[in-house]
């Protein structure tokens, strides 16, 4: 027997804040679209949102299940929990392989799949990221106020500290045995030894260090690579920025005509990373969708 299928005028790959926002504004002005939404977020090991007007402090799985609840009310949106497989150019749009062995075809497609965050080799890391372990002050920083923070890696130090020392009441660089930076003011203590490995320990960090004593903080900042969570980008050939993230213009539009992309995936080429935020992941969502509309609209006349 063969698949089903289905048609829309948009698919919308990825439940996060871009996908959600891009269906919704699909939704306002009566345009078919279906989302697709496989259960993986960058933000899952997230207890909580922050830096997000009017909801600084929701749970992440609060603010899905409130927006779908909102999408409900567009009869020509479809929230599908399903993931897709493959999609492939096809009769002047693309065409969706889905999990369930469903097919389905779309005039444009929105690519709100996101990126995961590649952590340094160090044990114990990935067990605490998200919770004492984090990437973002603007996210993460204000919860540590006034305490003793790690900057883990010499790289990313001079950034981090400038952001993090009206926060803290004590930096320490862990600099893993590389050199800082010159434009590294100081400010901060700073451990060279390499780190063992990070374990909880009276409600921060201990850092294990391969010679030396130990060091506790409340919490560790990183900066991480980027990888996109999802391999469309690459099989579609899309252009990439030097951070890995997807290159788009200011409406969203990648290097494939009709396919557009919003969220942590993908950023201005001006821009040397994604603008990585809820607010800023659901801006992106919402422009992809004017711009999807538009291609629309255009190809209707």
């Amino acid at each position: 027997m063969s698949p089903t299928t289905l048609h829309t005028d948009v698919a919308i790959i990825g439940g996060g804040p871009a996908g959600l926002q891009a269906a919704l504004t699909l939704g306002r002005i009566h345009r078919d679209a279906v989302l697709f939404d496989n259960g993986t977020y960058r933000n899952a090991g997230v207890a909580h949102m922050h830096n997000v007007l009017t909801h600084d402090g929701t749970a992440p799985s609060e603010f899905r299940a409130t927006a779908r609840d909102q999408l409900a009310a567009y009869d020509t949106i479809s929230v599908r929990d399903v993931a897709v497989t493959d999609v492939v150019q096809a009769d002047g749009g693309f065409r969706l392989v889905l999990a369930d062995d469903s097919v389905l075809t779309a005039e444009v497609l929105i690519l709100a799949t996101g990126v995961r965050d590649e952590l340094p080799a160090v044990d114990g890391l990935d067990d605490l990221w998200g919770d004492l372990a984090a990437h973002c002050p603007f996210c993460h920083g204000h919860e540590f106020s006034g305490r003793r923070i790690g900057i883990l890696g010499a790289a990313a130090a001079p950034h981090l500290s400038a952001l993090l020392g009206p926060i803290a009441s004590e930096l320490l660089v862990l600099t893993q045995g590389e050199d800082l930076p010159e434009a590294w003011s100081g400010g901060a203590m700073v451990r060279d030894e390499k780190v063992l490995g990070l374990e909880r320990h009276d409600g921060g960090i201990r850092v294990r260090f391969t010679e030396g004593s130990d060091e506790q903080v409340a919490a560790i900042f990183v900066s991480t690579a980027l990888r996109q969570s999802a391999p469309f980008a690459e099989r579609l050939g899309l252009e990439l920025n030097p951070s890995g993230c997807v290159r788009i213009d200011e409406l969203g539009r990648s290097s494939l005509p009709g396919v557009y992309c919003g969220g942590d995936m993908a950023h201005l080429p001006a821009h040397p990373m994604p603008m990585a935020s809820v607010i800023m992941a659901a801006a992106a969502g919402q422009l992809a969708a004017s711009g999807a509309q538009m291609q629309l609209m255009s190809a209707a006349h």
